[in-house]
């Protein structure tokens, strides 16, 4: 989307004729949606796709809007949804590897016996939020400047909104892994975390999150010949 809307049709173009509009009501929809249907699944697995769905349109967004700032931020949402996003998802192998539980509500207290994928976890999740100092804050932050200048308030609602559902239904799971105890174990909790290989990849990407964030100027600097003559 974006290589199609700067390559072939160019922003100013965009910005001149409206020719966009249409589709950045329809990021803005899928956004919203896709992130409500994701609070009703149980699945981790699943819970997480949805939210996926919800965070490329973001990307979508970006180049609707036919701004250099919701280009920016379109175009850096790539990597910095993709780190947080492939933390998450391989904190869910490591729960079904150490525990073969793939449901929410199967998790309560696992955070007390697997505290290093949990951890993981809630770094990943604080990224898609898009809370500093943590990757996802940057180009959140650049699609609200961009809504901006294209004076697009409703979109920049849309982009808030989205971020009080990222925590609605990521945050959760970190809640019941964390502050409730487990119904399963009578006796002081070990920690049983899966095999070395599962829990340090997203362990390390974890720390992506956060390196991302103090590094994101480099990655603005690589993606600004997109939006400059």
């Amino acid at each position: 989307m974006l290589k199609v809307g700067i390559y072939i049709f160019g922003i100013d173009f965009l910005a001149e004729t409206g020719a966009s509009e249409w589709l950045m009501w329809l990021a803005a929809f899928t956004i919203v949606a896709a992130s409500i249907i994701a609070l009703t699944k149980d699945n981790l697995k699943a819970r997480l796709a949805y939210s996926t769905i919800s965070q490329l349109s973001y990307i979508t967004l970006g180049i609707a809007l036919a701004t250099s700032m919701g280009v920016l931020g379109g175009g850096m949402h790539i990597a910095m949804h993709a780190v947080g996003k492939i933390t998450l998802f391989m904190c869910a192998g490591s729960i079904y590897v150490a525990t073969h539980k793939t449901n929410i509500s199967q998790m309560t207290g696992l955070g007390r016996t697997m505290p290093i994928t949990f951890f993981a976890f809630f770094i990943g999740a604080m990224s898609i939020i898009g809370l500093p100092p943590l990757a996802g804050s940057w180009s959140k932050w650049l699609l609200i400047v961009g809504a901006a200048d294209a004076g697009q308030q409703a979109m920049i609602v849309v982009l808030v909104l989205s971020s009080l559902l990222n925590i609605a239904y990521l945050m959760p799971v970190v809640a019941r892994g964390f502050f409730l105890p487990s119904p399963d174990m009578a006796t002081p909790t070990k920690m049983t975390e899966a095999p070395l290989l599962c829990w340090l990849p997203p362990a390390i990407t974890a720390a992506g999150c956060l390196i991302l964030f103090f590094y994101a100027g480099a990655l603005r600097d690589f993606l600004m010949p997109l939006v400059t003559p």
